[in-house]
């Protein structure tokens, strides 16, 4: 399988077989991903991945909490807002995200990623927005990765919800001090075949040439 097919096939897995991934696949994934670009060559990013059960359980428990939240409000809005074919797709989507919530410890890996805070260089502090660009130097490894876990044939998911709770993550990992957890990763090989036909918006809609708006054609 190319970048390209992996790219176009991966979606995100809700459900997981039992089977390990061995440490081999995890470490051919990883020494593909870490070539990705990163602000200075940094290399910022350090992964924790997680087999143990009790310490799955532990993330477990720690994400319910603001997913519960979620998933009630999201489940509410969707019936009060939406027409009914909407609404069926909808809750069916919460539905599964919900059920992937309860069972995250029976999936196989989970993969904490964290970043040295001091090696990101964060240019839009001071916007008056979220800050983002301090991502730069971690989302496109986690990106490598999932894509070079695909091609083995392991499919992923990517959360931030653990990042609400990231004291306990860390006291539970025995994360340094000087790293911030950026994102977490379900990781395992799928239930049901990858994805063949995801839906996504068109290029034309999203890319645009010159100027916002005029799409490239």
């Amino acid at each position: 399988m190319d970048a390209l097919e992996a790219m176009r096939t991966i979606g995100s897995c809700r459900r997981y077989k039992p089977d390990d991934v061995p440490d081999e696949v995890v470490f051919r994934a990883v020494e593909a991903a870490r070539f990705a670009p990163q602000g200075g060559n940094r290399q910022p990013t350090r992964l924790v991945v997680v087999r143990d059960r009790a310490k799955k359980e532990r993330l477990r428990d720690l994400y319910l909490v603001p997913w519960d939240k979620y998933y009630e409000a999201a489940s509410a809005g969707t019936a009060s807002t939406g027409a009914l074919g909407e609404y069926d797709s909808a809750q069916r989507a919460a539905d599964a995200a919900n059920d992937f919530a309860h069972n995250l410890a029976e999936v196989p890996l989970l993969i904490v990623v964290c970043a040295r805070s001091d090696a990101l260089h964060v240019t839009d502090k001071d916007q008056g927005r979220p800050s983002v660009v301090g991502g730069a130097s971690i989302y496109p490894f986690v990106q490598n990765l999932c894509i070079a876990l695909r091609v083995e044939g392991v499919a992923t998911t990517l959360t931030t919800l653990l990042c609400e709770y990231e004291a306990e993550v860390k006291e539970l990992l025995e994360i340094p001090d000087e790293y911030l957890t950026a994102c977490h990763l379900a990781a395992g090989y799928p239930e049901r075949p990858f994805p063949t036909k995801l839906k996504r918006m068109a290029v034309e809609d999203t890319t645009f040439l010159d100027r916002f708006g005029d799409p490239i054609r």
